[in-house]
């Protein structure tokens, strides 16, 4: 298969992968231009992809690296909190027990905005995007043996820490 057409295939099959991976990294929906700019750049390396890895993977370590290249430029980052509406969506819960969960998943979200950078990382993509470890080391580019040690150490300071947060505030790094 021509490269060209190759990543207009990668477009239509992993495009919004690609975009939500971007929103929930960038804390921005204006990620557009950086979409983009991934599959740009997928078209000029194409050839340096190998097939050992998933094609999805392949383009959102492009992604990542986009981020971190223009976070380095802008000296900003910022994460955005996962959908709130994924598990409520589903639910019959009411109003006020929706009210009480979004409260919580806020407290919960700003508290992942202050983790450090590979916490924040690997939640984002394990537990948020709930990418498998497989594809969570391919698109961090750690050995799966450090992903999952860095999620379970994530969720472990998570969980000590939302105590602190039920009991009067989120406590700092």
């Amino acid at each position: 298969m021509e490269n060209h057409t190759m990543v207009e295939e990668w477009f239509r099959q992993y495009g919004d992968e690609v975009y939500n991976f971007l929103v929930y990294y960038t804390r921005s929906y204006d990620v557009e231009d950086i979409v983009q700019e991934v599959f740009l750049r997928a078209l000029k390396s194409v050839e340096y992809f190998e097939g050992r890895s998933n094609p999805k993977t392949w383009l959102l370590s492009i992604a990542r690296r986009l981020v971190i290249d223009r976070y380095r430029k802008e000296k900003r980052y910022k994460l955005l909190p996962f959908d709130l509406i994924r598990n409520n969506a589903k639910s019959k819960e009411s109003i006020e027990d929706l009210v009480i969960v979004d409260e919580t998943l806020s407290e919960i979200y700003r508290y992942i905005n202050r983790m450090k950078e590979s916490y924040r990382n690997v939640i984002i993509c394990r537990l948020i995007l709930e990418y498998t470890v497989e594809e969570t080391s391919e698109i961090l580019g750690w050995p799966k043996s450090k992903v999952s040690l860095t999620y379970h150490r994530a969720l472990t300071h998570l969980k000590q820490n939302m105590v602190h947060v039920r009991e009067g505030g989120i406590v700092n790094e």
